[in-house]
Parts: C-alpha cells; sequence; structure tokens
C-alpha cells in the first residue's frame, strides 16, 4: 500500500512537472515579439470566422455560407495582427481597396479602438476604395495635398507592433501581386514609423492647408 501511495505520489509531482513545463513554454512564447514575414499573393480565403471571434470573443462559432476556404494564409495572418489591437491603429497607406481589410477597420473602430488613416488624394477616390466607407464609419482621415504619391504602406497596432511592406491594401495586390509584409515589434522600428505617422499626420491637418 504504501508503495503504490508512493507510486501514485510521483505520478502526480510528474504530472505537476510537465504542466508547469508547458504552461513556462506557453507564457515563453507570448512574451517573445513577433518577427514574422507575410509573402503575397494570397489564395482567397473566408475571414468571417476571425471577424466574429473579434466582434464576439468567445461566442460559438457560426458556418459561413460563402464557398472560400478558411485557413492560415498570408491574408489571414495579416487580419489576425490587426485584429490583436485593443487600443489603437495607425495606417499610412497609398491605396485601400480591399474591403475585407476595410471591415477588420471598421470592427476595432466599433470596438472602440482609435483609428486613424493617412492616405493619398489621388488614389482615395478610386473605384472600390474603402476610404469613404472608413470615413462615414466616424474614422479619421487625412491625405496629402501636393503633386507628390503618399507612398508609404504600412501600419502601426497599440505602439508596440509595425507592419510594412510593398503590399498595397488592394484584392488585385493581395491575391494578384508578389508582394511582402514585414510584421515586428521592436521598439526602434515602432518609433521610428511613430514618429513618421505624426508628423505626416500634423503635416496633413485640414487646418495648415493653404490654397492659393
Amino acid at each position: 500500500r504504501a508503495m503504490r501511495a508512493a507510486a501514485t505520489a510521483r505520478a502526480a509531482m510528474a504530472a505537476l512537472a510537465v504542466t508547469a513545463l508547458a504552461l513556462a513554454v506557453a507564457a515563453w512564447r507570448r512574451a517573445r515579439p513577433v518577427r514574422e514575414v507575410l509573402f503575397f499573393p494570397s489564395r482567397p480565403c473566408c475571414i468571417e470566422a476571425l471577424l466574429a471571434e473579434a466582434a464576439e470573443p468567445g461566442a460559438p462559432a457560426r458556418p459561413c455560407p460563402c464557398p472560400l476556404p478558411s485557413g492560415d494564409t498570408a491574408l489571414s495572418r495579416l487580419v489576425r495582427h490587426l485584429l490583436s489591437a485593443r487600443r489603437s491603429l495607425d495606417l499610412c497607406l497609398f491605396s485601400f481597396c480591399c474591403p475585407q481589410l476595410g471591415r477588420a477597420v471598421q470592427l476595432l473602430h466599433r470596438r472602440g479602438v482609435r483609428v486613424r488613416l493617412v492616405t493619398d488624394a489621388q488614389y482615395m477616390g478610386l473605384h472600390g476604395s474603402q476610404i469613404g466607407h472608413l470615413r462615414r464609419a466616424g474614422i479619421q482621415v487625412r491625405h496629402d495635398q501636393h503633386s507628390g504619391y503618399m507612398h508609404h504602406k504600412f501600419a502601426i497596432v497599440d505602439r508596440r507592433m509595425l507592419l510594412t511592406g510593398s503590399l498595397n491594401w488592394t484584392t488585385q495586390a493581395i491575391q494578384t501581386n508578389r508582394e511582402n509584409v514585414l510584421v515586428v515589434e521592436d521598439a526602434d522600428y515602432v518609433k521610428a514609423f511613430q514618429d513618421e505617422f505624426e508628423r505626416i499626420w500634423e503635416e496633413y491637418n485640414p487646418a495648415n492647408y493653404r490654397f492659393f
């Protein structure tokens, strides 16, 4: 009986050790800064489950009737990073025509995340542009007032994560073009891009426009 008790105690201790190790590994993985490169084109995919989870965390998953497959793609990972925002999302985008990304940004705005968007004046009026939808939703949008393009393509999540690369936020770029997005949590890089965003945001303040 004593031997059985000792064996049971050893088994319990081993189970506790395994559990503690698993928790430690999970914590280490959560603490690691994000370092990821997303390559496009991305195959078409359904992101309804991601949007539903972000809108109602913990709610039962509902099947989507659309024929697109779900799964892990460059687009779904981009959306997942965006939806991780809890306080702020600053966007500096040359062209924004992808309705799926537009829905993700509007969802964040409805959730109380402060969203600011800088874009190019000549491209914001393109057919399919999401800029009008975002403005009507109450999201702050500013654009350039000069002949050169506002050609940046980056996003900053919660002042901690930077997403930047060649990708324009258009369906064609996502599904057809060879593009890239670098995703990093690095304080130095984030600060450099945040400073650039704040500089442009103030430069494009309508109160500072000068018309001749």
